[in-house]
This record gives structure tokens, sequence and C-alpha cells, in this order.
């Protein structure tokens, strides 16, 4: 573990080994994908604030209930990819892109 000896500073890699396990470990993936969709809910709640919009107002734009949303943007839920191309498009008016890392 690589550390700053005159401040005690851990590198984000060497903490995320250390805590959850190396690269490739089932810990540090479940840990990685469960980042991922904190990541996607913490994007939707942005772009829906700035839009002004409610959780209920989202919702009715893209035919989900507000339970729902705020399941997504607080964690708390795993989301369709259907579901979310439709919070995207219909009620943000936005376009997913996504991408693959091999």
């Amino acid at each position: 573990m690589k550390t700053n000896h005159e401040n005690n500073l851990v590198s984000w890699d060497d903490h995320l080994d250390k805590k959850y396990g190396e690269i490739g470990t089932s810990s540090r993936t479940k840990y990685e994908e469960g980042f991922e969709n904190f990541k996607i809910g913490i994007l939707i709640q942005e772009a829906r604030k700035q839009q002004n919009l409610t959780q209920e107002e989202l919702a009715q734009k893209c035919g989900t209930t507000k339970n729902y949303i705020s399941r997504i943007e607080n964690n708390a839920s795993d989301i369709r990819l259907s579901t979310l191309m439709r919070i995207i498009r219909e009620g943000l008016g936005g376009q997913l892109k996504l991408s693959v890392e091999l």
C-alpha cells in the first residue's frame, strides 16, 4: 500500500483494495456494481433538479410512480434498462449513452 508518510495519506485505489479486495475479486466487483447504481441515481436526481421537477412530476412524465423514482435516486432499487431509457428520454428529454469497457 502506497502512503504519504508525512500525513498518512493513502491512494483511493489502495483504500479500495484494502476495504473491498483487489480488482477482479467478487467483493470488489460487488462494490463497483453498487457504486455504478448509486451514480445512476445521482445523475437522475441532479438532472431532475436542474429541470425544476419534483419526483412526482418526473414520474408522471415517464409513466412510473414517485416511489419508484425515489427508490432509484436513493439507490434502493435495481432499474431496468428500458425504464432508465424512458425516464431519461420522456421524463428528462435526454438521451442515454452507454459504453462497454473490456
